[in-house]
């Protein structure tokens, strides 16, 4: 029977049931914490050193075993007191009359049987893959909402009436339409609870090599992506917790957006990076701006590769202009290297070693050239000539210009200048191509794109090497900055030994990259150094890439898989978009893409998407009236898309004393289309089409992404009597 059929007394006595099974549990849940935090307290008591002038052989082993029993205690509290959003969320009643309940993590009673089963062991999945057909010998799957350990819902799903088990009370109308209908707030919720088959074959497929996830919008490729790296770390604890899990985003925005889901399962061995951030590692800070179009394409191709090489190996003092050939004298005689002499040398050392750490090499090359040069009768070794040479100020001054200690920033930062890109860019850019990219360098801060270029030169040039022969500061001048006592004990403490043919990135056992379809070819090359032994999981979705060559990104994908072991899986139900909202979106993409991949919207809401136009005078005005009609008709976040362009001056209203953008501005959010995959809102009001279309790399595959953020309703606002252009044809 269905909610309006169950009486009232017949749904309180269910919801008395499963509350009293809730209370039990987290009963039991409480006497595990106290006795963990019992074992912390006794690990800390234990193990006591009194011993304040050295620490005995003895005394050391207990430290660490103390840090250990503490360290074990530290992670079971941890995991214990999380906060979970209904710590049980599961119930499944057996044909032979079994009951199990699931939850989020696995709490067993005294005598070790299970009171919840964690939804990742093997015993849960008929919770996510019992279907009527094929019911796995369950008779009901019930889903209980709480609110953190009160029971405040029930919604079942009857999968197998054939022994007769009608007696069983069914309430709601299912899960997974009654969690779709819940307003959308400023964080992704998990679907643990909600996970339907063709999921959970992707969340719970094997590790090794690499998992293709695909699907269209709202099929929900993120949740499932992040859900299986809690899979992951469930079923192959001592790799990847060891190893650790890279998941990368397409935004801060974005990664804000999921970051509870993971912890909300209880794991908390996952770093999250939007891919602005990848590199981090390497050069401490991520990149948040994007570049124009033409720039953005530039960046992301493979064409960067050889024009970074030659950017690496052109000198310094080439760049401002010059010929300046190395001039030395030796007792009278004067000895010169031109530059074709010294770029051979260059391009020779750089095919053997990186340029920060060939200095050396470089330097005795030169040397070896000038004592060819040298006149035999001046009778002089070759380690005499050395020493006079370098002894020299001419020398050291054209070693320190022709060859200095280089860091990627330094070197990237040239390509501002036209004559560099020209220099590096010939055969490889044309012209609009060269001009696209020194413009790009007009700003101070650094673009997304740009990460994955430092990357690359931070591999290339290699670490900066420390002067071996450089004394410890134990004397302070009066310029430092130092204001306390440094003693020889002080910076012999913090020495360690390092492998210099350590890579300067951090490594991964697992890579998740989400939005997998917007990673550029040299964003794919800075991801395989954190994941060269990694496995990995890749979501994505061509229809909505921003990438302008689908071809080239395609072809970096397929080198990433390789011949490893590879699986793909297709998501083919559209939850998030309404039908009425996503027959709009289908129809204009396949006028663009006609291989895109459309999964089949489940729901529908009966309200059609809203078209309008505006003239830019009025837009503001108008604007705020849609915001106001969506406030009525919605209860969660309003997300208003527009072009880059435009999107400052539309942000601005939200400061407005009056209107209804300042009115909700907890809830209306303004974003780019490209800050805005991944994410979605219960109404959304995409400003400027055309203008989307025209200013992303992606075109109307962009467009498509704004277009199917909204789980209830759409409005369109073009600009000027001339919009609307992107509703009846392709771009």
């Amino acid at each position: 029977m269905d909610s309006a059929e169950t009486p009232p007394n017949a749904l309180e006595r269910e919801l008395a049931i499963e509350q009293a099974h809730v209370d039990l549990v987290y009963e039991h849940l409480e006497h595990a914490t106290r006795s963990a935090r019992k074992v912390a307290s006794q690990g800390r008591e234990i193990f006591h050193s009194d011993r304040e002038s050295y620490v005995r052989e003895e005394d050391g082993t207990a430290l660490f075993e103390r840090d250990a029993f503490a360290f074990q205690a530290a992670r079971r509290l941890a995991t214990l007191d999380a906060e979970h959003e209904g710590l049980v969320f599961g119930r499944l009643d057996h044909t032979d009359g079994e009951v199990r309940y699931i939850g989020r993590i696995g709490v067993r009673d005294e005598e070790y049987e299970p009171l919840v089963i964690d939804w990742r062991a093997r015993a849960a999945e008929p919770f996510y893959r019992a279907t009527p057909t094929e019911p796995m010998d369950v008779v009901r799957r019930r889903v209980l909402r709480c609110r953190n350990d009160i029971v405040t819902g029930i919604e079942d799903d009857l999968l197998d009436d054939s022994q007769g088990t009608n007696q069983l009370v069914i309430v709601g109308e299912g899960a997974l339409m009654a969690a779709l209908k819940r307003a959308r707030g400023h964080r992704m919720r998990d679907i643990v609870a909600t996970i339907q088959a063709e999921q959970d074959e992707a969340i719970r497929a094997d590790y090794p090599g690499v998992t293709v996830i695909s699907g269209g919008p709202g099929t929900g490729k993120t949740v499932v992506a992040l859900h299986r790296a809690a899979y992951l770390l469930y079923s192959n604890r001592r790799r990847f917790e060891r190893g650790g899990i890279l998941v990368v985003g397409p935004s801060g925005l974005f990664m804000n957006y999921i970051e509870r889901v993971l912890p909300s399962l209880g794991e908390d061995s996952v770093v999250l990076r939007p891919i602005g951030g990848v590199a981090v590692d390497t050069l401490n800070f991520t990149a948040v701006r994007i570049d124009s179009a033409e720039a953005a394409a530039v960046k992301g191709s493979l064409r960067m590769v050889p024009l970074l090489k030659r950017l690496v190996n052109l000198p310094l003092f080439e760049a401002v202009g010059g010929d300046v050939p190395l001039r030395v004298t030796v007792k009278g005689e004067a000895l010169s290297l031109d530059a074709t002499t010294l770029g051979r040398i260059r391009r020779d050392v750089l095919t053997r070693t990186k340029a920060n750490a060939g200095r050396v090499a470089a330097e005795a090359a030169v040397m070896a050239a000038l004592y060819a040069r040298l006149p035999e009768d001046l009778d002089l070794e070759l380690e005499d000539m050395t020493e006079l040479v370098s002894d020299s100020a001419a020398y050291r001054m054209f070693l320190q210009a022709w060859w200095p200690d280089l860091t990627a920033t330094d070197v990237l930062r040239r390509l501002g200048s036209p004559r560099v890109v020209a220099r590096v860019g010939e055969g490889i850019l044309d012209d609009a191509e060269q001009a696209a990219l020194a413009a790009s360098y007009d700003e101070d801060d650094w673009t997304v794109a740009d990460t994955a270029l430092l990357d690359e030169l931070v591999a290339v040039l290699g670490p900066i090497e420390e002067d071996e022969n450089e004394e410890p500061l134990l004397f302070l001048g009066e310029e430092t900055r130092t204001t306390e006592v440094i003693t020889t004990a002080d910076w012999l403490r913090d020495v360690r030994e390092t492998d210099p043919n350590a890579e300067p990135h951090d490594t991964f056992a697992h890579v998740l990259v989400d939005e997998a379809q917007d990673i550029s070819p040299m964003q794919w090359r800075m991801l395989r150094r954190r994941g060269s032994q990694a496995s990995w999981t890749i979501v994505g979705d061509p229809a909505q890439s921003s990438w302008p060559d689908l071809d080239e990104s395609a072809r970096s994908l397929q080198e990433l898989i390789g011949s490893s072991p590879h699986r793909n899986f297709r998501l083919s139900t559209n939850y998030r978009s309404p039908a009425e909202v996503f027959t709009l979106a289908a129809e204009v993409v396949r006028r663009a893409y006609a291989d895109a991949d459309l999964p089949v919207a489940i729901r529908t809401t009966g309200v059609e998407p809203l078209l309008l136009t505006a003239p830019e005078a009025a837009l503001s005005a108008e604007l705020d009236r849609q915001v106001a009609a969506l406030a009525e008709n919605v209860e969660g976040t309003i997300g208003v898309i527009a072009a880059p362009s435009r999107l400052s001056s539309l942000s601005s209203l939200s400061s407005l004393e009056t209107g209804a953008i300042s009115a909700n501005a907890e809830r209306v959010v303004f974003l780019s289309p490209l800050n805005a995959k991944g994410l979605e809102f219960d109404g959304v009001i995409v400003v400027g089409p055309d203008e989307i279309v025209a200013e992303s790399p992606g075109g109307v595959r962009v467009l498509y992404v704004a277009l199917t953020r909204p789980t209830q309703r759409l409005v369109t606002l073009d600009v000027g009597e001339s919009a609307g252009a992107w509703r009846v044809s392709p771009q």
